[in-house]
């Protein structure tokens, strides 16, 4: 075993789809409500495996153990296991010591392919996820970069009551996902189709609740929250005491801030009311 994750409606990898639901079928498994373990690991022969166990706490355990700089010996009984899957579907930079270099199993006959983590050098929507949750763990790296004076005026740009003020946006940090992210200095972005639809679909949800896992809340420091939203096309991240930032399928590798403006508070908090919570 070299690693284990979250598979529940409030924490799973957004790598496999835009909601819970979603992921769960990515990986053949039905999106019960308490969800799931993943372990990764690797065989006698080196072999790449992703075990689904529906022990969930034990796996949170380990998980939070391993944060927390402990040891934890992650061993799930074989009676919590629930699929035993080919491949892995996050790239590991580790192996086990003493194995082969991880590889794929050979294939089944009439088995769909191993699990792999997306390619690095094309742009769709596991990628733009998983750019939307770097953006999440760097916050502050990506924040630190805009101050007042790069956001229009709300009264300079198009509006929509699903929007806040334009912004334009900030230069990259070093590497953060593997795709150059980069935006057009000065553009207002609610105003651009996609930023506004991605806005106005995120309020629909309001209305009309999606998927579980489609919203999500995670702490963030001074009492806010951090914000995940996605839907099709797009990814939102957001603090509810500050402001968002969008990605796109069709804007690829770029990170489009949008202002706090007069709605996008009311829709951040709505967002956050109907948001799944880790436990």
């Amino acid at each position: 075993m070299l690693t284990a994750l979250l598979l529940t409606p409030a924490q799973f990898p957004s790598v496999l789809g835009d909601d819970y639901p979603q992921a769960c079928r990515a990986l053949g498994l039905e999106p019960y409500a308490e969800g799931y373990g993943l372990v990764l690991g690797q065989d006698g022969d080196g072999a790449r495996w992703t075990v689904a166990v529906d022990d969930v706490s034990l796996v949170a355990v380990a998980i939070s153990s391993w944060d927390c700089g402990m040891e934890y010996d992650l061993s799930p009984g074989e009676e919590s296991v629930i699929a035993v899957l080919p491949g892995w579907p996050l790239a590991l930079a580790v192996a086990a010591p003493g194995l082969p270099a991880p590889h794929d199993p050979a294939p089944a006959p009439d088995e769909p392919p191993p699990l792999a983590p997306p390619d690095a050098s094309s742009w769709g929507p596991a990628q733009r996820r998983l750019g939307a949750d770097e953006v999440a763990l760097q916050w502050a790296t990506w924040r630190e970069q805009l101050g007042e004076g790069d956001f229009a005026p709300p009264q300079a740009a198009e509006t929509d009551p699903a929007d806040g003020a334009p912004a334009t946006a900030p230069q990259p940090p070093a590497d953060p996902f593997p795709t150059e992210a980069v935006a057009g200095a000065g553009e207002g972005f609610t105003s651009h189709d996609g930023v506004r639809r991605a806005l106005a679909e995120a309020r629909h949800y309001l209305e009309d609740p999606p998927p579980p896992g489609r919203v999500r809340s995670t702490f963030a420091p001074g009492g806010a929250r951090t914000l995940r939203a996605d839907g099709p096309g797009w990814s939102l991240v957001a603090r509810t005491d500050d402001i968002a930032f969008v990605l796109l399928d069709e804007r690829p590798g770029e990170v489009l801030p949008v202002g706090r403006g007069a709605h996008l508070p009311g829709l951040l908090a709505g967002l956050d009311a109907m948001a799944v919570r880790p436990g």
